[in-house]
């Protein structure tokens, strides 16, 4: 078994790789669509890098009513806080290459998170950054449905989960939605 910084770095090559190529956007599935309503909270995230982004399903929120949010990251160790956000909104450079909002915003408790990844597999394993961040943040929303947005190049056949890790619900790539 390949260790988790070995795999983070063939994943994130794979990544670069099929984002410098021709590739369709994120789809949004009406499995998707079902978890949507308005009011509801969606937190999103700023794609960094070759990350996917989760725009498309941003849209779709948008259009069914749903109010969006991102994170808020104030270094690698203190738990990362969702603060409302509107896609017009004025965005500040945060740690690690993000781009967030002011940290002048309401905090809200979100009812889905979109969230980035490095990989997954078929059981919505996810393999993150490593910093632990959205592990906490599942852990503080435990009733938040837990969407990974991927690029399908960083589905692996397993991923062994650390006691702390908690599963996905979904998982929304450019081709396919993936759910249990």
């Amino acid at each position: 078994m390949t260790d988790k910084k070995t795999l983070r770095g063939t994943l994130r090559a794979a990544r670069d790789t099929f984002v410098a190529g021709a590739h369709l956007p994120v789809s949004v599935d009406a499995a998707f669509e079902s978890l949507l309503a308005p009011g509801r909270i969606v937190a999103s995230y700023r794609p960094v890098g070759s990350e996917a982004d989760p725009a498309p399903l941003e849209r779709a929120a948008q259009a069914l009513g749903c109010r969006l949010a991102l994170p808020h990251v104030i270094d690698r160790s203190t738990p990362l806080r969702f603060l409302r956000w509107h896609p017009d909104a004025e965005l500040v450079a945060g740690p690690f290459g993000l781009r967030q909002p002011l940290d002048d915003g309401d905090d809200v408790v979100p009812d889905i998170v979109l969230t980035p990844l490095v990989g997954f597999d078929r059981r919505l394993n996810r393999l993150g950054q490593g910093a632990g961040h959205y592990d906490r943040a599942f852990a503080a929303f435990p009733a938040a449905q837990r969407i990974g947005v991927a690029w399908s190049v960083q589905e692996v056949a397993a991923i062994v989960p650390d006691p702390w890790d908690v599963p996905l619900h979904a998982i929304a790539t450019e081709r396919e939605w993936i759910a249990a």
